[in-house]
């Protein structure tokens, strides 16, 4: 019998994980059912079980899928020079939040993930360990804010880290629930907020 490529195993996952996300984007995390995707996916329970064994393992690789793309990005505006301002990251990470969230997108999961990971620790490991990798690079902004002069020495780059990281829900829940809150809000929000910031993201974008 010929062996199936590492290739046709990663197609195979990523067609139960995309059918997955359909459902889930459709009926929702609590209510979407494992037969659910097996329609979706066109496979059999054996076929999908073979690569997740419980709609937690599936939940939990689609939780880390959908931030991959927002941490990716991140890390890119983090490391950028020169340093972005605040008002100016936050535009950007905003445009990264829309983009992900259109209908079906893997940012809606976000929040059901988050609710879920209120009652099921496995659910809250994979969350846990996405929020920290995310809260991480707010901590490598911080520190490049610090030594540019843009917050004062003894800084404590963890508290600010954590204040910036706290944007970003109330951002996403904003958009998703109330739809009427874009990346040019929360830029201009932060630059009303931190003026000293203000006229240099105005120079950025003229």
């Amino acid at each position: 019998m010929p062996r199936v490529s590492e290739e046709h195993l990663e197609r195979r996952r990523q067609q139960i994980l995309d059918a997955a996300q359909q459902c889930f984007a459709r009926k929702g995390l609590h209510a979407a059912t494992m037969q659910d995707v097996f329609a979706e996916a066109g496979l059999s329970a054996g076929a999908v079980y073979r690569y997740f064994k419980s709609k937690g393992d599936i939940i939990a690789a689609l939780t880390t899928e959908a931030t991959s793309g927002l941490r990716s990005a991140l890390t890119e505006a983090v490391r950028k020079e020169p340093l972005p301002t605040p008002p100016e990251l936050m535009r950007t990470v905003g445009g990264i939040v829309t983009e992900l969230a259109v209908p079906g997108g893997p940012v809606r999961l976000i929040p059901q993930a988050w609710a879920l990971a209120l009652t099921d620790p496995n659910i809250a490991d994979y969350v846990r360990t996405n929020i920290g990798g995310i809260r991480r690079l707010w901590i490598e902004y911080a520190i490049r804010m610090r030594d540019v002069g843009w917050l004062p020495p003894d800084a404590d780059v963890e508290v600010v880290a954590k204040t910036l990281m706290g944007l970003l829900p109330g951002f996403i829940l904003q958009h998703l629930i109330l739809g009427d809150t874009s990346p040019d809000d929360l830029a201009e929000g932060i630059a009303l907020l931190l003026p000293n910031y203000q006229h240099v993201d105005e120079i950025a974008h003229s």
